[in-house]
Order: C-alpha cells, then sequence, then structure tokens
C-alpha cells in the first residue's frame, strides 16, 4: 500500500523561502510530492500564475518533487497554467456567505456547473476540502454540492481533523466522500484549557499539533483508506500551532504516515 501512496506536504510555512531552496528542502524532508499556495506573496502569486506555475513545476522536478495541487484560485488563467505545468487539482473550501448556507450551497452548484466545460477542456480538477467555523464542514456539506457533478472535475478533498472538530467520523466521512475522493488531507487539532479553574466559565481553544499527539484518528483513518485499496495523494498540511518546530513536526509527522500506511 505505501509504495502506492504519494506522500505531499503544503508548502504554506515556507513562504519566503526562494523557489530552488523550498524545493530542495521539500525533497530533503523526504515528499515527492507539493501543495503549492498560488497566493500573493508566495513564490506564485496570482497575477504570475501563467509563467510562474509552469516555471515551479520545472524547478520542484528538478528535485524530484510533484506539484501534485495548488490552493488558489479557480479562474480560467490559473486552470490553463495547471494544465501547462501538469497539476492535476486546484484545493479549496467553501466559505457560507453572509446569505446563509442554504443560499451559499446553491450558489456554489451554479459556479460549479458553469466552470465545469473549462476544467474538462483543461483536464484539471477542483478539490473541495471539508473545513471548520463558518465554511462548509462535513463530507455531507461537501457531497450536497458536487454530488451530481463528474469526480474527473470536481472532487473531495477529505480533511479527517476537520471531521473532528464537526463531530463526523471517519467510518461515516469516508463512505459518504469515496466516489468523489481525490485527495486525503493529514493533521491532528487538540483542544487547550484557554483560562483557569477559576474563571466562571471554561474558554476553550484549537491548536494544531503532530498526528501522534492530536484527537484526529489517524489509525482509523489510515486502515478505513487501507481497506478500499485507496491509491492517491496523502497531503500532509504542515499546521501546527508551535510555528517554530514546523521541520521537526512534519518530519516526525511523515515518519508516522508511512509507519501506519506500512511502509
Amino acid at each position: 500500500m505505501s509504495q502506492r501512496i504519494r506522500y505531499t506536504v503544503f508548502s504554506k510555512p515556507w513562504k519566503t523561502m526562494p523557489l530552488p531552496e523550498l524545493a530542495r528542502h521539500i525533497s530533503e524532508l523526504g515528499f515527492t510530492g507539493v501543495e503549492l499556495p498560488v497566493r500573493p506573496e508566495f513564490q506564485v502569486e496570482p497575477e504570475n500564475v501563467t509563467e510562474g506555475l509552469p516555471e515551479a513545476a520545472k524547478v520542484f522536478a528538478d528535485h524530484g518533487v510533484a506539484i501534485e495541487s495548488i490552493a488558489g484560485p479557480t479562474d480560467e488563467p490559473t486552470i490553463a497554467a495547471c494544465a501547462e505545468a501538469g497539476v492535476p487539482m486546484i484545493r479549496i473550501c467553501l466559505p457560507i456567505g453572509e446569505d446563509g448556507y442554504l443560499a451559499t450551497e446553491a450558489r456554489y452548484r451554479r459556479e460549479f456547473d458553469e466552470l465545469a466545460p473549462v476544467l474538462e477542456q483543461h483536464g484539471v480538477a477542483v478539490g473541495i476540502q471539508n473545513h471548520c467555523n463558518n465554511q462548509v464542514a462535513t463530507s455531507v456539506g461537501v457531497m450536497r454540492i458536487i454530488g451530481d457533478l463528474p469526480p474527473g472535475q470536481f472532487c473531495a478533498v477529505w480533511d479527517p481533523a476537520h471531521n473532528v472538530v464537526a463531530g463526523e467520523i471517519p467510518e461515516q466521512a469516508i463512505d459518504i466522500f469515496w466516489s468523489h475522493l481525490g485527495m486525503v488531507n493529514l493533521k491532528s487539532p487538540w483542544w487547550m484549557r484557554a483560562n483557569g479553574p477559576e474563571a466562571e466559565r471554561a474558554e476553550w481553544r484549537l491548536l494544531w499539533t503532530s498526528g501522534r499527539q492530536g484527537i484526529a484518528p489517524w489509525e482509523r483513518v489510515v486502515e478505513l483508506l487501507k481497506a478500499r485499496g485507496w491509491e492517491g495523494p496523502v497531503c500532509l498540511t504542515a499546521e501546527y500551532s508551535d510555528h517554530d518546530a514546523v521541520d521537526r513536526l512534519i518530519a516526525d509527522d511523515l515518519a508516522f504516515a508511512k509507519e501506519l500506511f506500512g511502509g
């Protein structure tokens, strides 16, 4: 199983690294894939995506790393740049607008119907990730929007850590997502008491830690994926509240993921 898993990492924590240094760093950490932000002030920005993304793909390829996905806009220039660079997926989350959940859901359906022919033309998919807070947070929510759309154009990015925050168990999430599953994110949170026991009411805050220490059930998630013969990218998102420990924690998370997948 582990030989068929492609381990990628979200390069957001290293936004100030020059591109060649970033590619070398990702490779030295042990990854063969990267999710690259296409955002202002990152190595590739939306304004220069047409030239910048294919060039970035060449730089990463020189270090044995493929751009498996980007986190960026879904306009046609970005989609075309992904096709040119050989990037198969644009990952997005779905914030809820001020007009409410159901109106937002209907709006995304209309937008995605219009976007589908452009994605099909270029052979690129949009990956929809479940996320917490005021966003579409569950597998049910994501699939209500994309379940009738072709998975080649709209796929699901399963984030079990956000399932935990939303109260959705992995056994249900994988069953709901499976027909459209395009990528799996691995990270893990924990709840920390933010005030003392003398307070009238407890306050809690969400912190992000390593897979071994957090409350996301990586072991159950991996066993479910193995049981269904999952082959595809597993993205370690490098999201940690201790920003100074990113390199140490992401190396341990990669080792833990490989241990669970059996390699």
